[in-house]
């Protein structure tokens, strides 16, 4: 297959074009900098190519020829105000009228668990306008909404790992949102369900919930990474207010660690009853491949790591 890719460079990108690659499948990622997705250019057949996803000319110039498009386009904060709407519902329209114009009738699309119209949260509200104008499209399109995705090079449990290491001998960890409910879904899973969708029709018009096979606190999460790490300190979950006031405080930092608008996210139990989609294989438990990239057991990913130096060659 020809394929279009939206967002390939980044995690969960990376991962499916791995896999697309691995079945000889011809990939097209946009980037707007070619450098960020270095780490796929030792795949044969992946090109990456400088652009602006949010210009439509470039997006039907690249989708001409095209079997599908994937777009995985999302983002957890933005920078300011409608930031949201423009990386998940205004990119989303484009793609698909991309599409339409190119005439590519396959599309596939990464939502998030918990999207919602009625969400607390802008982050959730603007994943749902996204699905409902995918819905209305008229293409044949598949839905995919994880929980938080994890695997090596997440930005989850790889930072939470990594405050623990910064965090003083014997000194309390401050945890926000400690009772925030996930159900963790590793990153290969995410891929395998992507790229088997492509040319199963019973997937047209369906949306599926990826989540892992146990759910778990957040506290439980960071108590689970300082077993790894071999740490130990007592976790003091912050009230709902301390948290609230610590993220309007936090999200003026460059990184944004925590915003008003993720405590709203996280006040919505990002789990599901859906099982894991049986054209996908079985869901990875969390603790077969946490520590093969965190703590005192992790290992060293080969592959992972050829590509990384190819890519400071380049």
């Amino acid at each position: 297959m020809n394929l279009l890719i939206l967002g390939g460079s980044g995690f969960v990108g990376t991962a499916i074009c791995n896999k697309l690659a691995a079945l000889n499948h011809n990939v097209t990622v946009i980037t707007r900098k070619r450098d960020n997705a270095r780490a796929l250019f030792m795949l044969p057949t992946v090109t990456v190519v400088e652009g602006d996803a949010f210009d439509r000319a470039t997006l039907v110039r690249y989708a001409k020829g095209k079997d599908a498009l994937i777009n995985l386009v999302g983002i957890l904060n933005e920078k300011k105000r409608g930031g949201f709407n423009r990386a998940h519902v205004e990119l989303t329209e484009l793609a698909l009228a991309a599409c339409k114009d190119a005439g590519v009738s396959r599309y596939l699309h990464m939502s998030a668990l918990g999207a919602s119209e009625n969400a607390p949260s802008e982050y959730l509200k603007s994943k749902a306008k996204a699905e409902a104008v995918v819905r209305a499209s008229g293409l044949d399109a598949t839905i995919f909404a994880p929980s938080v995705v994890f695997g090596r090079g997440d930005s989850f449990l790889t930072r939470f790992a990594n405050l623990v290491a910064l965090t003083p001998p014997f000194a309390p960890f401050a945890l926000p949102g400690s009772s925030a409910m996930f159900q963790p879904v590793w990153v290969e899973d995410v891929a395998s369900a992507f790229v088997a969708s492509l040319t199963l029709k019973s997937t047209i018009g369906q949306r599926y919930e990826l989540v892992g096979p146990q759910r778990y606190s957040l506290g439980d999460l960071v108590r689970y990474v300082m077993t790894l790490k071999n740490d130990r300190h007592i976790i003091i979950g912050l009230p709902g207010f301390v948290t609230s006031l610590l993220a309007g405080v936090m999200q003026f930092v460059p990184t944004q660690p925590l915003t008003p608008d993720n405590v709203k996210s996280m006040s919505v139990a990002n789990v599901s009853d859906a099982p894991f989609p049986a054209f996908a294989g079985k869901a990875t438990p969390l603790e077969q491949i946490a520590p093969s990239y965190i703590g005192t057991a992790a290992v060293v990913d080969t592959h992972a790591d050829a590509r990384r130096k190819a890519g400071d060659r380049q």
